[in-house]
């Protein structure tokens, strides 16, 4: 991994933790910051050019979820849960609240590397689309400013809708396999299948489509994923 000028932000309450995961990113040329709670990490990401976040769920208030939450609404910075808890329950929570990926402690470090540089690997590609306002009628999708508006209004998506819908349209007129779709807006460790991204779809749908019943934007591809159409 070339991590070039890259710069990471570790969040752990654990100083073991902390120190371990730094000290193995800055042996591959990662600037790094670290924090021990909610509140100097949110401190340190409004005040760093952080492009990656680390984060433990079981930290001082405001907890990883929260921080999760907060960091989502305002970037797309790719966010890498680490937490001692294996429960779907907990992974689901994450990742719809708009982790890229979770590790569960313990982990290896040849796993979290991989799993960096993957989080990374995918804003890259993002970062490389040159399109970031798409127009279709009164449907308009704003990347820049992070807006849906139909109609003139803007819509309420989730950050996973947000997520989903974004990846469509970067990818407009292709279609985009059920795999791909679930490891790009969900990471590697996505939970769920098929079934769990048909439920993610059609809520889509029904906020933006005029007839979700009859999708004109968001089609399904038989047996092979989605395509998002003009």
């Amino acid at each position: 991994m070339n991590a070039g000028d890259r710069t990471v932000l570790v969040v752990d309450d654990e100083s073991a933790t902390r120190k371990f995961v730094g000290t193995n990113l800055k042996a591959r040329g990662f600037t790094v910051y670290t924090a021990r709670d909610g509140v100097e990490a949110l401190r340190i990401f409004n005040t760093r050019p952080i492009e990656l976040v680390i984060l433990d769920l079981d930290i001082p208030p405001p907890d990883g979820f929260d921080v999760c939450a907060q960091i989502r609404a305002e970037s797309d910075v790719p966010i890498v849960i680490l937490s001692a808890s294996g429960r779907e329950s907990t992974k689901v929570r994450a990742l719809e609240l708009g982790a890229d990926d979770y590790v569960t402690k313990p982990f290896g470090v040849p796993e979290l590397m991989a799993r960096v540089g993957a989080a990374l690997r995918r804003t890259d590609e993002v970062d490389d689309m040159t399109q970031m306002v798409y127009e279709s009628g009164k449907l308009v999708i704003d990347l820049m400013a992070r807006q849906v508006i139909r109609d003139g209004r803007g819509l309420d998506l989730t950050p996973t809708e947000y997520r989903l819908i974004k990846l469509l349209v970067q990818h407009e007129g292709k279609v985009l396999s059920h795999r791909k779709i679930l490891r790009s807006v969900w990471g590697p460790s996505s939970v769920g299948g098929r079934d769990y991204l048909r439920t993610y779809v059609h809520r889509l749908r029904s906020k933006i489509e005029r007839d979700p019943g009859h999708a004109v934007h968001i089609l399904s591809i038989p047996g092979t994923g989605y395509c998002f159409v003009s």
